[in-house]
């Protein structure tokens, strides 16, 4: 009998013997392959299915099925009990659904394996209805067989706006810049690539997990065949207690494989009055956002680098206090979408975005995480992708503010599209789009 189907028998039991109030029981699993876990979730037959790797590598959960699930935070918290988490996110905000994505989605699973540094567990989390708990974990399969050496090729690639329609954007938004209170807005692109064969979104997230480091590694997969991926530096906010941390991640450059043009790079991008005042912005933005929920506000005094496999970043580090009784689904959603992600001011970015963008962001730079009682965390779905069979969807943006050109600041997008691209491909295929 293998370690995990020992833990699935286990926790079988402790399902039968626990008490008609409990709400969560939890085993070990002795041994757990850590290549193992994400081909195994894939073989899971339940859905939702959610998987996060915190930044830090300390943590790592697969959710499978759903015990409740709901719109906003708040009600989901006056249902948790000690050890529950509640998964899920929200998409990037419209006055109008512009696409069939949902706006919001958080539920209470009904499996979580779980891995605490090192050791590894498997939980279920309860109703009184004990027969539905059993079922789900009658349905997990031990199956771990891993995914397919060949990857499939790719047959077409398009960008939505194009490379004129780009152009005339940002040329329209720093002419609004001039002419009215816009002060930045980031606009995206969603690059859409035709592939020879299907893909599944966890198998770009195992390679994706490999290759790029000091990043959040999330998926979300509502259905088969259409999973929502990233691998993303950002965090929006972490709580501890009443410990709140966030971060300002503003100001891009590329990378370069030789080193001292890396540093080259790294030295103007600290430098950059362009970049710094961009990352300035983020920082005003989220203080201002912070200040009715929190007290003690601290920044940090100067901006330093994130260096990432294909581009690096500015950022500064922000922590405060939450003030007692503060609401907490008010702040989540205070906080997002960043300045990072749509501009300043929100309402006018917003605004820009949903007039001018041809495409829906979905998911794309909303917030993926988890609440708990005491603790929460959620990052920026960015360096993300939409994965649908044979679809590969990938985002980017760049913020727009004065002195942007739009030829650089499309170079740019094709470096952040390449956190996931370059994983299937080394050719530079973004340039033969149609």
């Amino acid at each position: 009998m293998s370690h995990l189907e020992n833990a699935i028998k286990q926790l079988t039991q402790q399902v039968d013997s626990a008490s008609i109030d409990a709400c969560r029981v939890e085993v070990a699993v002795e041994i757990m392959n850590h290549d193992s876990v994400l081909p195994w979730m894939a073989n899971q037959p339940i859905f939702p299915k959610f998987y996060w790797q915190s930044r830090d590598t300390t943590e790592e959960v697969v959710a499978l099925g759903q015990v409740r699930t709901f719109d906003e935070i708040n009600p989901a918290y006056s249902v948790l009990s000690q050890d529950q988490r509640i998964w899920g996110g929200y998409a990037f905000p419209y006055k109008e659904n512009k696409g069939r994505c949902l706006n919001s989605f958080f539920f209470l699973p009904s499996i979580e394996l779980i891995r605490r540094n090192k050791k590894w567990f498997l939980a279920a989390n309860l109703t009184q209805d004990r027969d539905s708990v059993r079922q789900a974990i009658s349905l997990l399969t031990l199956n771990t067989s891993n995914f397919s050496k060949q990857l499939p090729q790719i047959e077409t690639v398009t960008h939505s706006p194009n490379r004129a329609m780009w152009n005339d954007n940002v040329e329209l938004a720093l002419n609004n810049i001039i002419h009215t209170d816009l002060k930045k807005v980031v606009l995206a692109r969603q690059t859409t690539i035709k592939l020879d064969a299907p893909l599944q979104g966890v198998e770009l997230l195992a390679l994706s997990r490999k290759q790029n480091c000091d990043s959040f590694h999330f998926l979300f997969q509502l259905e088969e065949g259409h999973s929502f991926i990233g691998s993303t530096p950002e965090r929006l906010y972490s709580r501890r207690g009443s410990l709140i941390e966030t971060e300002a991640l503003a100001g891009t450059t590329g990378r370069d494989s030789q080193p001292h043009k890396d540093l080259q790079l790294a030295n103007w991008l600290i430098n950059d009055k362009k970049n710094l005042q961009e990352n300035q912005y983020v920082v005003d933005d989220i203080v201002e956002r912070l200040a009715p929920f929190c007290s003690n506000i601290d920044v940090e005094n100067e901006a330093r680098l994130v260096r990432l496999r294909s581009v690096q970043h500015l950022k500064r580090h922000i922590q405060a206090e939450l003030i007692k009784h503060a609401d907490k689904g008010k702040l989540l959603q205070a906080l997002q979408p960043t300045a990072a992600v749509a501009g300043l001011p929100r309402h006018l970015a917003l605004e820009f975005i949903e007039k001018h963008e041809p495409f829906s962001r979905a998911w794309y730079s909303g917030s993926v995480g988890y609440i708990s009682e005491q603790n929460a965390e959620f990052c920026v779905s960015i360096r993300s992708a939409l994965v649908q069979q044979d679809c590969l969807h990938l985002f980017a943006g760049a913020g727009i503010v004065p002195g942007s050109e739009a030829e650089h600041e499309w170079q740019e997008l094709d470096k952040k599209m390449s956190t996931l691209l370059s994983l299937i491909t080394e050719q530079n295929v973004l340039e033969q789009a149609s």
